[in-house]
């Protein structure tokens, strides 16, 4: 069974930044969408931005500019820039690859 592990969330205050990082015990990443998504307190999960085979990009509206999503040349481990973060991007973030993580929380706050 393939596991999607996430870390890299923490406490920021707004402005701040943080990488979070997603690492699979198997090599799906070089077969699938790689994606995150993120779901605060009392709302739906949501598509943050997701990363094709061939390195195509795609972001939600709100974290256009702010967010990046990249890997690494093994396709080992994918990873989410996050810059100028927001209180409104509190949430915990999930790593999916045909698999789902288990999540690290992210809490932009002063």
């Amino acid at each position: 069974q393939v596991q999607l592990v996430e870390s890299g969330g923490g406490l920021v205050q707004p402005g701040g930044s943080l990488r979070l990082s997603c690492r699979s015990s198997g090599s799906i990443f070089s077969e699938y969408l790689v994606a995150w998504y993120r779901q605060a307190p009392g709302k739906q999960r949501e598509l943050v931005a997701t990363i094709s085979r061939g390195g195509t990009t795609t972001y939600v509206d709100s974290v256009k500019g702010r967010f990046t999503i990249y890997r690494d040349n093994a396709w080992s481990s994918v990873y989410l820039q996050m810059n100028s973060l927001k209180p409104e991007d509190t949430a915990v973030y999930y790593c999916n690859s045909d698999y789902w993580g288990r999540g690290t929380q992210v809490t932009v706050s002063s």
